[in-house]
């Protein structure tokens, strides 16, 4: 029965992946307006929402705000019901509390609070959509991005930091929008209608009431100027440290016996130490603004207090008056601290945003459409056509390089360090494009048909082999489709490594996790039983033994006889003994071919490649 597409989810095991030894998240914020204004953009779709968020909340807080002026009313109600029941009976002015007056208006407020406390839930659950909508949106951007990005993007730029685009600045605007836009909305209309009404009760109590909060609100601005490059550098450190950490634990080994704990815990702490500057600077001033907003609120209280008892005795005001304003001192205080929170959230977005959108503006891949997409009876000819490279356009590395491989042959690649093999295997592969020169798949150039169309045409063996948290199943069927439980088994039968899955708990069936002990040979027969299924017409070997005992070598050396036959395989291997049976050899030194031929041609030549070998060869000895 045909097994459909497996896609196993996250990697594991079988050595290193392709981790990078530079760290970075440290660039320097350049427009954090902008990264705002990229932000509202990108928020486009969901503004009908927003906008009806926003009339929710201005509806409840416009309720909130007309409250104190009916309690100013209950209040005087009160008052003048207590003075008229003190006149004796009989005489002018007696009476009791109107409390038929008191419980209409009573009825009345507790509308008003009820349908503030309703329309406030409308807007927070409006704004809890569109927040999570976003969130959603710009993880699968991202992911789409990284995806389009060329290779040499990852070779410039940390893994870690990447990654916390996706987790940490996608959280940042995620709170920011969830918990700024509503109330930033409702505490403004809070403050202005506040100001009105206040006016419109009393004017010198106003005064009063905007006197003392315009410090603070001058202190609060000020706090905002400073801390915004302290949020900008947390954004960068938290990226920077996760660089770090990725690339240490992805070369543990390395660290460990090359004793380098104590140097990289030092450098660890460095960096750790800029973060915790930068965010106890930023959440220490931050941090200010509530405590300060809370004190002018405070002191605003008290000078309402005084003012109103002074205008109460002149009998200028009636006592309602002061009980209204002891409410509208708070509800004009209070959105000043909501803005302030509001403003720190963003200064937060707008560090996050930058970072998302400088990487969303990345150059990516060239647009293939109308090129082919697949390659019309591949057979495996191919031909390097005067190929020049290089990773820097100042720094050439491959310079007019040209062979020919027919269908079937097995061409070996060799020569020192740097001398250009892998890059002409990432070029081959369409990692990267030539600057000059053509490559040339059955007559037709690559550069002609798409990227995944090349892919198809190869399998790959490569010497860090990579195995996925999944069943054995699924990692040898890793994305194909229409593969059947027979041709699973019958792969890992020709590699000769279906005895060692049988030993398995639950045979190809059994999980493969981070605390599986696999041996480099066991990971390294698993991989190349997949791109044994995998069947393409091409074959890529990079240093596939070079990580293993000579036993294991042999047993691995068997299968990978078993997957060259009748592909074209291209081989890069340092151990020259295995490549003695080669079609070609082709000799690469500082990105020139300097000789080429078979293996007793080119040692009965006496030049470099037999030098190579005789220094093999001796070294064993």
């Amino acid at each position: 029965m045909p097994t459909t597409k497996n896609t196993p989810k996250k990697s594991h095991g079988g050595g290193f992946g392709p981790g990078r030894g530079m760290r970075g998240g440290g660039e320097k914020p350049k427009d954090v307006k902008k990264a705002l204004g990229d932000l509202a953009k990108y928020v486009k779709p969901w503004y009908p929402g927003i906008f009806v968020a926003a009339i929710a909340a201005c509806g409840g807080a416009y309720l909130t705000i007309i409250g104190p002026d009916r309690l100013s009313d209950i209040t005087n109600k009160i008052m003048a019901g207590l003075k008229a029941s003190f006149i004796p009976a009989g005489m002018p002015g007696h009476g009791d509390i109107d409390l038929k007056a008191i419980t209409s208006i009573g009825v009345t407020l507790i509308a008003f609070y009820l349908g503030s406390a309703l329309l406030s839930y409308l807007q927070g659950f409006i704004m809890a959509t569109v927040t999570q909508r976003t969130s959603k949106k710009l993880r699968q951007d991202i992911s789409t991005k990284i995806n389009k990005l060329p290779l040499r993007y990852f070779d410039s730029h940390p893994y870690g930091d990447t990654l916390s685009r996706v987790t940490n600045d996608v959280d940042a605007i995620s709170q920011a929008l969830n918990q700024s836009v509503g109330s930033l909305v409702s505490a403004l209309t809070l403050f202005f209608g506040s100001i009105i009404m206040m006016f419109k009760t009393n004017v010198e109590m106003s005064l009063t009431a905007i006197a003392t909060t315009a410090v603070g609100f001058g202190l609060m601005m000020l706090i905002m100027t400073k801390s915004q490059k302290f949020f900008n550098a947390q954004q960068n450190g938290l990226g920077e440290v996760n660089g770090f950490v990725e690339e240490v634990y992805t070369g543990h080994n390395i660290v460990k016996v090359s004793n380098a704990d104590k140097a990289k815990q030092d450098e660890f702490d460095e960096i750790n130490e800029r973060l915790y500057n930068s965010v106890w600077k930023s959440q220490f001033l931050s941090g200010l603004m509530m405590p300060l907003m809370q004190f002018i609120g405070n002191f605003g209280y008290g000078a309402v207090c005084l003012v109103g008892a002074i205008l109460a005795i002149d009998g200028k005001i009636e006592f309602g008056v002061i009980v209204a304003f002891m409410i509208y001192i708070r509800l004009f205080t209070q959105p000043l601290t909501q803005i302030a929170q509001a403003v720190t959230s963003m200064q937060s977005a707008g560090a996050a945003s930058e970072r998302i959108f400088t990487f969303f503006a990345e150059p990516e891949l060239e647009d293939e459409t109308g090129k082919a997409t697949t390659l019309p009876n591949p057979k495996g000819a191919v031909e390097f056509k005067n190929v020049h490279f290089g990773y820097n356009e100042d720094r050439v590395i491959i310079n007019d390089f040209s062979a020919k491989a027919e269908p079937g042959q097995k061409i070996a690649i060799v020569g020192p360090t740097g001398a250009g093999k892998s890059t002409m295997v990432n070029l081959l592969m369409r990692f990267y494009d030539t600057n000059s020169g053509q490559i040339i798949i059955d007559g037709t150039p690559i550069k002609d048909i798409t990227r995944e169309a090349v892919h198809d045409q190869f399998s790959m063996v490569l010497q860090d082999t990579w195995l996925f948290e999944g069943t054995v199943k699924e990692n040898l069927i890793y994305n194909q489709c229409d593969i059947t439980d027979e041709q699973v088994v019958a792969a890992a039968k020709a590699v000769g490594v279906d005895h060692f899955i049988h030993t398995l708990p639950n045979g190809y069936d059994s999980v493969l996790k981070d605390a599986d002990e696999l041996s480099v040979g066991e990971r390294q027969l698993l991989t190349i039983a997949r791109a044994l299924l995998k069947d393409a017409p091409m074959l890529i070997l990079d240093e596939a033994t070079s990580s293993v005992d000579t036993r294991t070598e042999e047993l691995i050396q068997k299968a990978m006889d078993k997957l060259m036959e009748g592909r074209t395989s291209f081989v890069i291997a340092h151990r020259l003994s295995t490549i003695k049976n080669a079609d070609l050899i082709l000799v690469m030194k500082d990105g020139d071919i300097i000789e080429s031929g078979n293996h007793d041609a080119l040692l009965a030549a006496g030049g470099f490649y037999a030098d190579l070998y005789n220094s093999q060869f001796e070294s064993v000895a």
